[in-house]
């Protein structure tokens, strides 16, 4: 990200009134550091984030992997996605969390930080823009005057609909099932 200037691009950016959302490596990149001491990305060695959030990652030898549900920590907006990754995550930035999830309990356990300004959101979790409710209100917090979310689940199933009822007006489906069946 150095290399290729985004890091100054995205200061520059946050400096103008803009937001950051880091999702999972995304997440970790926004801390101080990520270590990797068990040589899981390649050789063990400690690499400086962008310190734009108080916390540091420590990269595991086994992964997480989970579906979660819970929702945005500021609003009520409920969101469903997963969590992939391999590390723990450090510091007094997660004291103010990005999101409340679902825990083994029925409580809520925190996830991610925002920051002090309110510009920064990080996550470990995957698929926040799935939820109609929490697409909008993400939308509107980075800044989409009138956000209109999508409701990605009923669409993609309105496309396999009309797929399915097109392959059924175009295809011989008996012939098709004969052959492979």
């Amino acid at each position: 990200m150095r290399a290729q200037g985004w890091d100054a691009v995205l200061q520059r950016h946050l400096r103008y009134g803009g937001r950051v959302i880091g999702i999972c490596g995304g997440m970790q990149m926004l801390g101080r550091e990520v270590a990797d001491p068990y040589g899981v990305e390649g050789p063990p060695a400690t690499v400086a984030g962008l310190g734009w959030l108080d916390f540091s990652t420590t990269l595991t030898r086994e992964k997480t992997l989970k579906n979660v549900t819970g929702r945005l920590a500021t609003e009520a907006a409920a969101i469903a996605g997963y969590e992939i990754h391999m590390g723990e995550t450090q510091g007094l930035a997660l004291d103010a969390p990005a999101l409340l999830l679902a825990d083994e309990t029925g409580g809520l356990r925190p996830d991610g930080a925002r920051s002090a300004d309110g510009q920064i959101l990080a996550t470990y979790v995957h698929g926040l823009f799935d939820t109609p409710a929490a697409c909008a209100s993400l939308l509107a917090w980075a800044g989409l005057r009138e956000a209109e979310a999508i409701d990605y689940p009923a669409l993609r199933e309105a496309s396999l609909e009309r797929l399915a009822d097109t392959l059924a007006e175009h295809l011989d489906l008996k012939r098709l099932w004969a052959a492979v069946g």
